[in-house]
């Protein structure tokens, strides 16, 4: 896409403006706050340990990560050949999150702005209309950690649709080529391929000649997956190394029943989305598609029936999805794969859905303050929705949330290294000689400090261990059927619960929170291999769960108030 100076004015002031939306990081750096709940406390922790292991090639059907679950089988854990794995063996893994979260928000930005510019909004005078919808995208709430799986989006679509229109350039298939090796294949890739898939089929109903380039992209968007995933379909479909947890899923027990319950999470889905997928409110979007529904196309504009159409997949994206845990409850068991397999993960797609439908709902507007002002709304709208972003503010401001810990204060390293030095001085052993679990902290914190821990937050591990896992913490689950429905129907949170602390896994140190009443498996626990419990809560009465108190640990500015409880011969 070639682009004058003139015309790169818009699209300048938007990158102006994205590293004004970056600073706070850079100005916090280890003080940043960090989206925590499925991020910090799950999947930064993986690609560090999988490159400072030397695992992250290493696809051997024998290979193990030690420090998680007494050594997780490797190919359970994302590819190596990831440019997010790669960030993480050049740097530190904070370093690597903000250099990653950077430039995925720039290339979100430039593959948005390609996009519009030559399929959606072509004429001259949309270039600032484009350039600040391309901002409004770029702003979005969104795990990085997914790399370009949702935010990367523009950049397929716009390779796919140069394909569709001929031939296309080595730039096209370029960007089909690199998708794989910056995405997650399970959240994004079977489901970019039905998309294509139906607009390809879509217009041979429609008289269109069928699209031979566009049929070589999927082949070679799949070829690519197929090669970068090679971990998982190695361990699945070839060795089968394991059966995963998995095969245990019943969403059916982890969701509210009934036709009101699915029209809530319909409703949920169409106006707001999912958060893995990016939350934010569809309303600027919505208001902007039905302007242009309802009024005549123009020369140049798109057709009603195309809004409509969008219309409709958004509205029947959003049923399916909603109702998606009470349809695979009726045939997971005679499905058994689609206890494994998530089919509502269409909704991944639905962020950029919302996006054309605004750009088109702008195209059928006159380019000017009315436009402009949808624009600035739906920046709004992403600013606003963008919890990490708040949080940094809040952080510059020097009014965090008490609950929100930034970086340094949830990671700890000081206070974990205290815990590290009192144990080796007590035993003489080092991390890699010992397993721990955790109370009221994730894993995953401990795992970043250099600990070998029992339990962890894993989307995929094997069966076998879930069961072994289980009898430590049988007890706790017995005292409520919330947390057994929590472990048994789903499991990927395999911790230490406690009924008294319920799903609170994130207890601080002030207030102190104790537990009266901890129903726990030494004898279990020593089998797996289990020698010490952290716990971010003190434990009333350890001796009846057959563990002595050690220690206890606090430091300057961290998040928690360390107890450490040793299993009892």
């Amino acid at each position: 896409m070639r682009l004058s100076s003139r015309a790169t004015h818009p699209l300048g002031w938007a990158l102006l403006a994205l590293l004004l939306f970056l600073l706070p990081f850079a100005l916090l750096r280890e003080q940043s706050y960090v989206t925590i709940d499925d991020n910090l406390d799950a999947e930064l922790s993986i690609p560090y340990l999988l490159t400072r292991h030397q695992l992250a090639l290493d696809y051997r059907a024998g290979a193990v990560v030690l420090p998680i679950m007494n050594g997780l089988p490797r190919n359970a854990l994302r590819p190596g050949l990831s440019i997010t794995v790669l960030l993480f063996g050049l740097f530190e893994p904070l370093p690597a999150y903000l250099v990653q979260q950077a430039l995925l928000r720039v290339l979100a930005l430039l593959g948005m702005y390609a996009l519009l510019r030559r399929h959606v909004l072509p004429a001259p005078r949309a270039r600032a209309v484009a350039a600040g919808l391309s901002l409004a995208w770029a702003v979005l709430p969104f795990y990085s950690m997914y790399g370009l799986t949702v935010l990367g989006q523009p950049w397929l679509l716009y390779a796919f649709l140069n394909l569709r229109r001929g031939p296309g350039r080595w730039p096209d298939w370029l960007l089909i080529a690199a998708f794989p090796f910056w995405s997650m294949f399970v959240f994004v890739g079977p489901f970019v391929v039905v998309g294509i898939g139906t607009l390809l089929l879509s217009d041979v109903v429609r008289g269109r000649r069928w699209s031979w380039p566009v049929v070589g992209g999927l082949g070679l968007l799949v070829g690519l997956y197929l090669v970068v995933e090679y971990p998982l379909v190695y361990s699945l479909l070839v060795a089968r190394q394991f059966v995963p947890h998995r095969l245990e899923f019943d969403l059916s027990r982890l969701s509210p029943q009934g036709v009101g319950a699915g029209l809530q999470s319909a409703a949920q889905y169409f106006f707001m989305g999912q958060y893995h997928a990016s939350r934010f409110f569809h309303g600027v979007a919505l208001l902007a598609g039905l302007w242009a529904f309802r009024r005549p196309a123009g020369p140049g504009q798109v057709p009603r029936s195309a809004i409509g159409s969008v219309l409709a997949v958004l509205v029947g994206l959003a049923l399916f999805c909603g109702f998606y845990p009470q349809l695979v409850g009726q045939v997971q068991d005679l499905v058994p794969a689609l206890r494994t397999f998530n089919l509502s993960r269409f909704h991944f797609l639905t962020p950029l859905l919302w996006f054309v439908l605004l750009a088109w709902g702008l195209q059928a507007l006159p380019y000017g303050k009315v436009s402009m002002a949808l624009v600035v709304m739906q920046i709004g709208v992403g600013l606003a929705m963008n919890a990490e972003w708040l949080n940094n503010l809040r952080e510059l401001a020097r009014r965090p949330k008490p609950t929100e810990p930034n970086y340094q204060a949830y990671v700890a390293p000081a206070l974990f290294a205290q815990v590290r030095h009192a144990i080796q001085q007590q035993s003489g052993q080092r991390p890699a000689q010992y397993r721990v679990a955790c109370l009221g902290l994730p894993p995953a914190v401990a795992q970043l400090n250099g600990f070998y821990t029992l339990d962890s937050y894993q989307n995929h591990y094997p069966l076998a261990y879930k069961q072994a896992f289980r009898p430590i913490i049988a007890g706790e689950l017995a005292k409520t059927p919330d947390l057994q429905t929590y472990f048994d129907a789903w499991g990927n949170r395999c911790y230490l619960f406690s009924a008294e602390l319920g799903k609170n896994f994130r207890v601080g140190a002030f207030p102190e929170r104790v537990v009266q009443d901890f129903d726990f498996n030494a004898v279990a626990f020593r089998q797996l291999g289990g020698r010490y419990v952290l716990s971010a809560a003190r434990l009333a009465q350890p001796g009846r769960s057959g563990l002595a108190l050690r220690h206890d640990f606090s430091a300057r500015n961290a998040y928690w108030h360390l107890y450490l409880y040793e299993v009892q011969p």
